[in-house]
């Protein structure tokens, strides 16, 4: 679809604040727009649809994060804001019919990423893997599209459901062994494509954290309480609460709400910081409430190192600032170094890459000006002269990459852009 005139009207500005770097400024604006001119669809009941890229389904994660940095300009932009609301409608649309299903299709075509898995697949859902930030992300974008335009429209009967779902699922997956009956079984050889102990995944303690089966990049959790997820429920949670409150009236689902948020917060909390021998007090990445962790981080967002961009603490924090360190060492097993990049990576992908997004989402959480001049260049320099992001490319070799079209990635670089242009560092 044509970009909404707030849109173009920006990337002329940023045309001309870019002109001294005809290879960013190239970048830039095939990135920003992408989203907007490739994966959007605007639905004759006025909702809209907005799918990966070379994939067709639409992620509920994905999503958000491929309209996110649009947002500032809707409040003057009735353009833009009927796709951004649309988007919300059609999220909690999603969610009513199923918060457990991660990814969905268009209409009730009964595609499927593979219709042999063994999770409970219906004719909406592409895949149906469960991961915490699904559910996460259509509420962050519903409260801060309320906050940039003060528009209330989204606040529907469906809505309100989505939002009780949410509280719902995540109280019933703080003692996900003895009252979830999710399960996932998929037929492959690749150990992160499926969860363990017949589908159930490995066993968990009760922690007060709320259990998920997948992370942000699609691979299945090893220990059932993701970190970063818990973390992002944290602060949507309080999103909830505030919602309940101001907008339906609900004093009993706010204080469930902030009930469940207190606990997670407390089990991250008691849980979820390990001392680390080289980096001192760290977030642990994965944990099963007996005493085993997973130290890495993953390209994938929330991971570790977009910490402070889910809004859990700020970037001066000091158990964030140690696992950081951390995340960018070789001490994390999936940091990669090569000749023209170094960052983070993840098992989703082959050995050795590094994501497009991970770059980005380190300078998004960076302070430092000279460190962000060097990310941004770094990522100029990788695109394989294709004028878009990736998700993964060999560090050695920029040419060997991963999905030549993924909005999500195209737009996290968008947001660097305009972070760099607004401190004055390109």
């Amino acid at each position: 679809m044509k970009a909404p005139a707030s849109v173009s009207r920006f990337l002329h500005q940023a045309d001309e604040r870019l002109a001294h770097r005809p290879k960013l400024q190239r970048l830039f604006r095939n990135c920003y727009p992408n989203t907007l001119e490739t994966t959007t669809k605007l639905l004759d009941d006025g909702t809209t649809f907005v799918f990966t890229g070379d994939i067709p389904a639409m992620w509920l994660r994905d999503s958000t994060e491929q309209v996110r940095h649009y947002l500032p300009l809707a409040k003057e932009d009735e353009e833009l804001r009927r796709i951004l609301g649309g988007l919300i409608a059609r999220q909690m649309f999603y969610l009513s019919i199923d918060p457990y299903t991660n990814a969905f299709n268009e209409t009730a075509s009964d595609a499927h990423y593979r219709a042999s898995d063994d999770c409970g697949l219906n004719p909406w859902m592409w895949e149906r893997k469960y991961e915490l930030d699904s559910l996460c992300f259509p509420v962050q974008l519903l409260h801060d599209y309320w906050q940039e335009t003060g528009c209330t429209d989204a606040f529907t009967d469906t809505c309100y459901r989505a939002l009780s779902s949410i509280v719902n699922l995540m109280i019933t997956e703080q003692r996900h062994t003895e009252r979830s009956t999710y399960r996932f079984v998929r037929d492959t050889d690749k150990e992160t494509e499926t969860l363990q102990n017949d589908g159930r995944g490995l066993p968990v303690n009760y922690t007060g954290m709320t259990w998920s089966a997948f992370r942000p990049s699609d691979d299945a959790c090893l220990f059932g309480y993701n970190i970063p997820n818990n973390m992002f429920a944290v602060v949507v949670l309080g999103h909830i609460r505030r919602i309940a409150s101001e907008i339906y009236k609900d004093e009993r689902l706010a204080e469930r709400a902030e009930k469940l948020r207190k606990e997670i917060d407390y089990g991250i909390r008691a849980y979820g910081i390990v001392n680390h021998p080289a980096h001192g007090r760290i977030y642990a990445y994965e944990t099963d409430g007996f005493g085993n962790y997973c130290l890495m981080d993953d390209a994938g967002t929330p991971g570790l190192l977009s910490i402070p961009y889910i809004g859990y603490v700020g970037s001066d924090d000091p158990v964030y600032r140690n696992t950081r360190r951390f995340a960018l060492s070789v001490d994390n097993p999936f940091y990669f170094e090569g000749r023209y990049a170094r960052g983070i990576g993840s098992p989703h992908t082959p050995g050795g890459y590094v994501w497009h997004m991970a770059l980005s989402m380190q300078a998004l959480t960076s302070d430092d000006d000279e460190e962000i001049r060097e990310l941004i260049d770094m990522l100029v320099n990788t695109d394989a002269d294709t004028g878009y992001m990736h998700e993964g490319f060999h560090p050695d070799d920029p040419t060997d990459f991963s999905r030549p079209w993924f909005a999500w990635s195209n737009s996290l670089f968008a947001a660097l852009i305009i972070k760099a242009m607004d401190r004055g560092l390109v």
